[in-house]
């Protein structure tokens, strides 16, 4: 079917995760974002990429970006060894409609 995932990734390993971000991070901030690449991109965004153990380190991760004031633009979840994602899945989608109400819900108050 095409909605399946195929997964063959070890469970004991961390997945690789991309998370984008709006503007340039310097390459002073790697530690912090605790050794995860960052590749500034030519559209002005800055792609995270790296292992994370779990959710919760997600979760971490992703409080340092909103402690940061970045704007979130996409977490995608890949295949170790996968450059580049670019599809938009699931989870691009539900940031981005989340973004897009809290910006329509900022200019509206």
């Amino acid at each position: 079917m095409a909605n399946e995932r195929n997964h063959k990734s070890d469970p004991s390993e961390p997945m690789v995760h991309q998370i984008r971000l709006q503007g340039h991070l310097g390459q002073q901030w790697t530690a912090w974002f605790e050794g995860l690449t960052i590749t500034l991109e030519e559209n002005g965004a800055t792609l995270l990429t790296g292992p994370v153990v779990d959710q919760a380190a997600l979760h971490g991760l992703l409080k340092k970006v909103r402690d940061l004031g970045m704007t979130l633009l996409s977490v995608n979840r890949v295949e170790p060894g996968q450059a580049d994602v670019s599809e938009t899945n699931e989870t691009d989608q539900i940031i981005q409609k989340r973004s897009h109400k809290n910006e329509f819900n900022q200019k509206n108050h």
